[in-house]
């Protein structure tokens, strides 16, 4: 039996990976604050599984207790293969540096940066014990590679995220392990994040009017074209590069 472990998988691109998982008949394991009803009905006319913790993954201790329950559902004689994907992570709070206060960009930073290293470092760990290979993916945006107003916390969690995967990868490699380690970009999705942004006011976010656009404009890719990509790739096991950066662009 494989397992894909997904964070952020009650909604948006993380419910669509969740799916497409579960018509792999691979079983799905969702970390996410909110429970998603309808992925565990959904895996019912599958021939896999769909188990859901609710965890704040911004808090540090939550989820490590967390991840000890999934290592015991996950990691066992039979388990061949695992599939990670950091997916969940926030762009709040949208607003220029200044007006930033301690608890939100605690809660950003767990989020966004801390979350996804405690959860490769624990799955890499278990793996390692078990002799299970993992393929993981963690998600990244074109954020880190450039500067915007409005967006210093999200630009740099990001930024520091692709460093520490490529990082990673580097000693996967180095070590001799079956792992591949990658970044994935799915660019702009028509999600709850995309809501979030449209809210803001130009003071707070100077490239509102783009983002605005986007929207009416239909250029925003749906979660399930986005997320049946990511899986293909992951499960291209010969193809995939460790410690490449996919782009969805490059793909459609």
């Amino acid at each position: 039996m494989n397992y894909a472990i997904i964070t952020g998988a009650s909604k948006g691109l993380g419910e669509q990976i969740a799916r497409r998982f579960l018509d792999e008949g691979i079983c799905v394991v969702g970390i996410s604050r909110s429970i998603n009803k309808q992925l565990e009905t959904y895996s019912e006319s599958t021939k896999a599984t769909y188990y859901s913790y609710s965890c704040d993954l911004s808090a540090v201790d939550e989820l490590e207790d967390t991840c000890d329950q999934i290592k015991t559902l996950v990691f066992k004689k039979d388990t061949d293969k695992v599939y990670l994907i950091n997916n969940a992570a926030t762009v709040n709070p949208i607003d220029v540096s200044s007006n930033h206060r301690r608890e939100a960009i605690e809660k950003h930073v767990n989020l966004n940066v801390t979350a996804p290293m405690f959860t490769t470092s624990r799955i890499l760990h278990d793996a390692k014990k078990h002799h299970t290979t993992v393929f993981l993916a963690n998600i990244s945006s074109g954020a880190a590679e450039r500067s915007t107003y409005g967006w210093s916390l999200y630009g740099a969690t990001k930024a520091a995220l692709n460093r520490y995967t490529e990082t990673v990868a580097l000693e996967v490699d180095e070590l001799e392990q079956p792992h591949k380690v990658i970044l994935f970009d799915p660019s702009i999705m028509d999600t709850s994040m995309q809501k979030d942004i449209r809210k803001m006011s130009k003071a707070q976010f100077k490239d509102i009017e783009k983002f605005k656009a986007y929207k009416e404009e239909a250029a925003l890719r749906s979660p399930e074209t986005v997320g049946n990509v990511l899986v293909d790739l992951l499960m291209d096991e010969e193809t995939l590069i460790n410690g490449h950066y996919y782009r969805i662009h490059d793909f459609v």
